[in-house]
């Protein structure tokens, strides 16, 4: 009679303690269903599918630039009341090689600006565009892609409609299609031939799709092939070039999921792949390298004085910094740079950033780009903080071909310039794209 007494208790409390475990459980699982106000703004523009309309967001677009251009003419004169004191998150710098004097910047919600006198000053020319969301591109044939890769944790960042070009300095642009890729990563242009170009796409931010990937064109962007498709939750994010032979290409994948309830930005999915022969046929480069599910983004860069020299900069899965690595023999083998000190550059949010800059004079001196920004002048032996009073979260970094001292630097709070390498810098305080959140 005991022992089944004792039996019938154990089962009790054993019941009673897995209901007890699934009320805790299903508890949690509301809390993270509790949406936060960004992913609440999505939620309210996806419904009931959980998924945006894309043919009804383009027409909002075209209608939304419509009654900008009418309401100009209507509205009278405007002056601008500020704040001068912060500029707003930039995505990249690019310098016209044949003349430093002109900057292009790219801004995460504000479109292209354009300075003609080293930064002195700047004017918009992308504001009759449909999308003002800008990613990295190429200063030559200037193309651009819109669409933020930098996905957000309780943030948010738009997506794109593709890639646009101009021919004229910035006057006029032309739409070059992919409007299904989300966002890009970046765009490189073949050095020898303007008409071939490479563009890494990273898909939508809250959706999976096959558009992901490298697309390359050979007839100036009149036509597109996806050259490197993984998955459907793997996009491209970065690319390099080699400088003196530009079917040598580098690309940096990374698997990244986000939903409104989760994200994960990570997995066995991110690496980095070369191609000698412009996309026809890709290898994975892993000697030395992490490897495995906790992989996360990833960063490239070669030198352009030593193109057998690259820089890959990792960060997990989660976001926090996994090294900065470094190779001398076009990427056959690597070696982990001395970046104890780097530790602290990703503060659990690593996504957000994954740069690097070499200075197209000297394979030596490299810049880290993350919450804060490191620089080595002895390829990696040592690194120092460089970032003094700027503001945080750095995104790109553009340094002169021609002198190793002048030095630019994107980032959350605007436009910084600096002409000693970044001991000192100046931030632009008319750069005038804030993102507001809200109005009184």
């Amino acid at each position: 009679m005991k022992k089944g007494l004792t039996i019938f208790v154990i089962i009790f409390f054993s019941l009673l303690f897995i209901f007890w475990e699934t009320l805790s459980f299903q508890k949690e699982a509301s809390k993270q269903v509790d949406y936060k106000p960004i992913d609440w703004f999505y939620q309210q523009r996806a419904f009931p599918n959980n998924q945006l309309n894309r043919i009804a967001y383009k027409e909002a677009l075209k209608q939304s630039l419509r009654l900008r251009l009418d309401q100009s003419k209507s509205l009278g004169t405007w002056e601008l009341a500020g704040p001068n004191n912060i500029g707003g998150r930039l995505t990249d710098v690019e310098l016209q090689p044949s003349n430093e004097d002109v900057i292009f910047i790219g801004a995460a919600s504000g479109g292209v600006f354009k300075s003609i006198d080293a930064g002195e000053t700047f004017m918009p020319v992308f504001d009759d565009q449909l999308s003002l969301s800008i990613a990295p591109g190429q200063p030559e044939t200037i193309l651009v892609g819109t669409g933020e890769a930098h996905p957000g944790g309780g943030s948010l960042a738009y997506d794109g409609n593709g890639v646009y070009k101009s021919s004229n300095g910035g006057t006029s642009w032309s739409h070059l299609g992919l409007e299904d890729i989300g966002s890009v990563g970046r765009i490189v242009v073949d050095p020898q031939n303007e008409d071939i170009a490479y563009v890494a796409a990273m898909g939508y931010l809250f959706e999976n799709n096959s558009d992901r990937g490298v697309y390359k064109t050979s007839d100036g962007g009149q036509s597109w092939d996806q050259i490197l498709f993984l998955n459907d939750s793997t996009g491209a994010v970065d690319i390099a070039m080699h400088p003196e032979h530009p079917d040598t290409i580098y690309a940096v994948m990374w698997q990244r999921v986000r939903r409104l309830e989760y994200y994960t930005y990570g997995g066995l999915g991110s690496g980095i792949y070369r191609t000698y022969d412009g996309g026809l046929n890709w290898e994975e480069l892993s000697n030395n390298l992490p490897s495995g599910p906790n992989v996360g983004r990833i960063g490239i860069g070669i030198s352009e004085s030593d193109p057998n020299v690259l820089y890959a900069i990792y960060a997990d899965r989660v976001g926090y910094f996994d090294g900065l690595y470094k190779s001398e023999d076009g990427g056959e083998t690597w070696i982990q740079t001395n970046d104890g000190n780097l530790s602290n550059m990703y503060a659990s949010y690593g996504w957000w950033f994954g740069r690097l800059k070499i200075d197209p004079q000297d394979s030596d001196i490299v810049y880290a780009i993350g919450f804060d920004l490191y620089k080595t002048q002895n390829g990696g032996d040592n690194w120092q903080y460089i970032s003094g009073s700027v503001h945080v979260d750095q995104h790109e970094v553009a340094v002169s071909p021609q002198n190793s001292d002048l030095v630019y630097l994107g980032n959350d709070g605007g436009f910084y310039k600096s002409t000693n390498g970044g001991d000192r810098w100046n931030v632009h305080k008319y750069l005038r794209i804030t993102q507001f959140y809200t109005t009184t």
